[in-house]
């Protein structure tokens, strides 16, 4: 299946240590000739850490897109009553948000392009970098499993000896797993 064309929307969420392979994947999008749209949580926009400065990842965004990022709620709202995107990649997906999805609560521009693009049927993919994957949010990611429209980039575990608990998904395999859920079924194995 060929990308060109396609919209696709790209939620960053704090997962800060996963951005640089996401910003290499957000290229080959734009590279495939799809239409990208970024959105930022809160916590994206907002905080800069040791990985980086908010304002430079926002710009980064920009440049490799060619579009301004959707940094509110409010920008993020009409993507549902406009259908504005043929899928969605919560792309990181940190547990916070993840928790907060599985459980209905939308209260950052992520989660809100998630909830706004759900409810047109359309396909969100989510590309999970969480401490606490085999642990509190493993009930989260059983809940996401089951619910129509949602599937994953698969996703192992990162530092087995250090984070016993931590999952991260195969930022490499985007692509492929957009295509997948594009034609509605889970790229899989989903965990590797």
């Amino acid at each position: 299946m060929s990308l060109k064309g396609k919209t696709i929307g790209v939620a960053f969420t704090g997962s800060f240590c996963t951005f640089e392979k996401a910003f290499q994947e957000l290229q080959k999008l734009v590279d495939e000739e799809a239409l990208v749209q970024t959105i930022f949580s809160d916590a994206a926009s907002s905080f800069d850490s040791r990985f980086g400065k908010v304002q430079s990842f926002i710009e980064r965004a920009e440049e490799i897109t060619g579009v301004k990022p959707m940094l509110t709620i409010p920008q993020a709202e009409p993507i549902g009553p406009g259908s504005l995107l043929d899928i969605l990649v919560l792309f990181p997906c940190t547990g916070n948000t993840l928790a907060k999805l599985a459980n209905g609560i939308t209260d950052t521009p992520a989660l809100m392009a998630a909830k706004a693009h759900l409810r047109n049927n359309k396909p969100l993919l989510i590309s999970i970098s969480t401490n606490d994957a085999l642990g509190m949010n493993m009930r989260n990611i059983g809940l996401l499993m089951n619910a129509k429209n949602v599937y994953f980039i698969p996703f192992g575990q990162d530092n087995p000896k250090k984070k016993p608990n931590s999952m991260i998904a195969h930022t490499e395999l985007l692509i492929p797993s957009i295509e997948a859920a594009l034609e509605g079924h889970q790229y899989q194995p989903v965990i590797q």
